[in-house]
C-alpha cells in the first residue's frame, strides 16, 4: 500500500454540548510538502488483529540526540522510566458509533455518529447510492425509526423518538468503529481490546491506541516505582485517521477535537517541572492536549475544541517525551512525531520499522521518542 492512497473514513465523533474552538498559531519553517511526509508501506504490516497480550507488543526506542534506533519490546517500557517522571494518559473512551440499516425505499445505509446533540439528535454520516430526502424515515439495526430532519453540510441530522437516549441506543445496538485499515468486521473482542484499560469518559470515534499497550499489572508495577500518573482527555475524532490531501502543508485546515485538561493536572506538572522530572505524554492526543493548553507559553486549564496542528517548527512547551504507535503517511500525526523528533529522523525510523517488519498503526507496535534534551536510557 502507497501512503498516498485516498483512505475513506467514516467515522464518529465526541459527544459535545458546548462547542468552543481553540485554534492556536501553527509555525511552519519552510513551505512543506504533504509528499514529503510519505513512506512506503507493505500493506501485510498493518495490522488487522490485537495481540493476546497487550504488552507483547514491540517497542522501537529513538534517541534524539544520539540519533539511533533501537529494537526492544513493550514489556522493557517501565526500565525507560526515572524517579520524577510523570506519565500523562487519555482517559476518553470509544463508543459504539457504527449503525447499519435503510432507507423508507429499502436502500441499504450506514450511519456513523458524528456528534451526539441531544438525547433524541445526532449528527451522523450517512453512506448510501443516493442521500436521504429531509423527512424521510431510516430504520437501523431493526430496532430505531429515526428521521432525517435535515443537513449540516456533509453530515446529517437524525431524530428518534424511541424513550431511550442515542447513547444508550448506541451502547445496545452500535459497532465499535475500527478504523478504516482495519478491513474487517468489528467483533466482540473490540469492545474490551479497541479500547485502554483506563477508559472512563465515552466520547471518542477511536481509542488512543498508545495506552492500548498497558494492562492494568504494568500500571501497576509503574505506579510501584513511584512514578506519578495524570490524566486528561481529549476526545479523538474522524479527521485522525484522514491524511493531507493538499499539497502544500500550511492549506490544511485541521479537524477539531474535545479536550480538558484540569487545573490539578497543570499543578502535577508544575510539580514534575520543580523536581527536575519529564513529563512524558502517553500518545500524540495528550501532546495535543497539554500544547493546546499551553498555547501561550504557559500552561492553563482548558476545556475546549482544539484545532492545534502540529508541525516540524512547532516550539514544545510541556512535553518532554513521547510514547506513540506508527501513524498513517501523510498524516497530521506523522507530522506531529517529525516536529518533535525531527522530520529526517523520524522518517528513517519508519523506513527501519518497515525493515524489521513491525506492525503498524491501531492494533501494531509503539516507539518511544525523546525531544532532543530528554535523555532515552536503555
Amino acid at each position: 500500500m502507497h501512503g498516498g492512497r485516498a483512505l475513506e473514513i467514516l467515522n464518529c465523533l465526541p459527544l459535545i454540548r458546548d462547542y468552543q474552538y481553540h485554534c492556536a498559531p501553527v509555525l511552519f519553517v519552510t513551505t512543506m510538502k504533504a509528499a514529503d511526509f510519505d513512506y512506503l508501506l507493505p500493506e501485510h504490516l498493518i495490522a488487522q488483529q490485537p495481540l493476546t497480550q497487550r504488552k507483547s507488543s514491540r517497542l522501537l526506542l529513538l534517541d534524539a540526540q544520539t540519533q539511533t534506533l533501537t529494537d526492544e519490546t513493550f514489556s522493557h517500557f517501565p526500565r525507560l522510566l526515572q524517579p520524577g517522571d510523570l506519565l500523562v494518559f487519555n482517559d476518553t473512551r470509544v463508543f459504539p458509533a457504527r449503525l447499519f440499516g435503510h432507507k423508507q425505499s429499502g436502500g441499504k445505509i450506514e450511519v456513523l455518529v458524528e456528534r451526539i446533540l441531544d438525547d433524541s439528535r445526532i449528527l451522523a454520516h450517512i453512506r448510501s447510492s443516493k442521500s436521504p430526502r429531509a423527512e424521510s424515515w431510516l430504520q437501523l439495526e431493526q430496532a430505531i425509526d429515526c428521521q432525517v430532519l435535515g443537513r449540516q453540510g456533509e453530515l446529517f441530522i437524525l431524530q428518534q423518538q424511541t424513550g431511550q437516549s442515542w447513547l444508550s441506543l448506541l451502547q445496545q445496538f452500535g459497532h465499535i468503529p475500527l478504523p478504516p485499515y482495519i478491513q474487517r468486521a468489528d467483533e466482540d473482542n473490540d469492545r474490551e481490546r479497541y479500547q485502554t484499560v483506563y477508559a472512563r469518559k465515552p466520547g471518542a470515534v477511536a481509542a488512543p491506541t498508545a495506552g492500548l499497550h498497558f494492562d492494568q499489572a504494568m500500571l501497576d508495577s509503574i505506579q510501584q516505582q513511584g512514578i506519578e500518573m495524570a490524566f486528561v482527555t481529549l476526545h479523538v475524532g474522524a479527521g485522525t485517521f484522514q491524511p493531507v490531501r493538499v499539497d502544500d502543508v500550511a492549506e490544511h485546515i485541521m479537524h477539531a477535537e474535545y479536550v480538558e485538561v484540569s487545573a490539578s493536572v497543570c499543578a502535577q506538572i508544575e510539580q514534575t517541572r520543580l523536581r527536575g522530572g519529564r513529563v512524558i505524554a502517553i500518545g500524540t492526543t495528550v501532546v495535543r492536549s497539554l500544547e493546546s493548553a499551553a498555547r501561550d507559553g504557559k500552561l492553563k486549564p482548558l476545556s475546549a475544541d482544539t484545532r492545534l496542528f502540529i508541525t516540524p517548527g512547532f516550539r514544545f512547551n510541556v512535553v518532554d517525551a513521547m510514547l506513540t504507535n506508527f501513524h498513517l503517511p501523510r498524516s497530521t500525526l506523522l507530522m506531529l512525531v517529525s516536529a518533535f523528533a525531527g522530520q529526517d529522523f523520524m522518517l528513517r525510523a519508519y523506513r527501519h520499522a518497515v525493515q524489521q517488519q513491525y506492525r503498524f498503526f491501531s492494533y501494531g507496535d509503539a516507539m518511544f521518542i525523546g525531544k532532543g534534551n530528554c535523555d532515552i536510557e536503555t
